[in-house]
């Protein structure tokens, strides 16, 4: 069997952040969907749960975090080139959120994020290949 990951991430407004992430390019498995949360695809066996905050708090015995004061996580996903990153980051600020810092270049590897509707961290890496190797 192929591990999948499931990433459930608490949202405020579940038709925004629908909207929001359709406008980078994901699209939403209506299967897994329903009014309480949506099942992001993010490639074949990774996807991310947007939960609305109340159902989120079902699953758990903590607060939720106001991840707009507070981060637990950066969600980092790799793309395939440096200028994908830079689209998917430019797509992101243009439809609402919010820049996080600049990009930075390590030579090897190259990053840029950005911080979503919900305050949720997201980063983008593209490293090249060779260095990806080892």
């Amino acid at each position: 069997m192929t591990t999948q990951m499931f990433l459930n991430v608490p949202v405020k407004d579940l038709e925004r952040s629908k909207a929001f992430f359709a406008r980078l390019g994901y699209k939403f498995d209506a299967q897994f969907s329903n009014e309480q949360g949506a099942c992001m695809i993010v490639d074949q066996n990774i996807f991310v749960m947007l939960l609305v905050e109340a159902f989120f708090q079902t699953f758990i015995k903590k607060t939720i975090c106001d991840a707009r004061t507070s981060t637990e996580a950066i969600i980092c996903l790799s793309m395939d080139s440096r200028a994908k990153v830079d689209e998917i980051v430019r797509d992101a600020l243009a439809a609402g959120a919010a820049a996080t810092r600049e990009a930075k270049d390590h030579g090897f590897m190259y990053e840029h994020g950005f911080e979503d509707l919900d305050g949720h961290l997201w980063e983008f890496v593209y490293m090249e290949p060779q260095a990806a190797a080892h």
